[in-house]
């Protein structure tokens, strides 16, 4: 998916600067969301969902929990829709759920991140036996107080994610319920990253 060109606030080569204690000062892709009101709305393929009933409420209340907690901790006042709210939403208004804007209006939001995933596995069709989470996902954010003619989507860096890296592991109930939740929270961290600023150790 090719990116389109970003404002101010939107750098799709994210800077990195270096500061002291060998660590590494990481700017956000898109620094609006201060103050506003922000939704979560997560689209997947249906063959995903015939598989993985609830990947997309999951994966929504996964990043809008994160994004959520880091934008309190850091003192931003950011207000992110609880994932659920959206889902019921979703559920009684299929054609919402590819429609960041309708989704904006209802919830009365200043924007909507919208993750398009490409990608969804936690077993491997091939080898049913092993696990590998893989979610790899195309992010955009749509501004929903864009003056008439000015930009109202942003197109970020697109996030892939892989849980364990290395080799699968073999399937059991236990190790089933680790891979999946542990996948959720790798792609949470990378997709809601793109909103904060944060530093990581050289």
């Amino acid at each position: 998916m090719a990116l389109a060109a970003c404002t101010l606030g939107c750098n799709l080569l994210v800077p990195i600067v270096f500061i002291g204690d060998h660590k590494q000062k990481v700017v956000p892709e898109f620094d609006k969301l201060a103050g506003r009101r922000v939704a979560v709305l997560v689209w997947t393929e249906p063959a995903t969902l015939f598989d993985y009933q609830y990947a997309r409420l999951e994966l929504a209340t996964y990043v809008s929990d994160k994004l959520q907690s880091e934008m309190t901790q850091r003192k931003l006042g950011t207000e992110v829709v609880r994932a659920r709210l959206v889902e019921e939403f979703l559920q009684s208004n299929i054609g919402a759920e590819v429609d960041p804007t309708g989704v904006g209006r209802h919830f009365k939001t200043d924007f909507v991140i919208f993750i398009e995933v490409l990608r969804f596995q936690i077993r491997d069709p091939g080898e049913p036996q092993l696990l590998q989470g893989h979610v790899e996902a195309a992010i955009s954010v749509h501004d929903l107080r864009a003056e008439p003619g000015g930009l109202r989507r942003f197109e970020l860096i697109p996030v892939s994610c892989m849980y364990p890296e290395g080799q699968p592991t073999m399937l059991s109930r236990t190790n089933a319920a680790l891979v999946r939740e542990e996948t959720y929270r790798k792609f949470a961290e990378l997709v809601s990253r793109k909103f904060y600023e944060y530093s990581v150790d050289l």
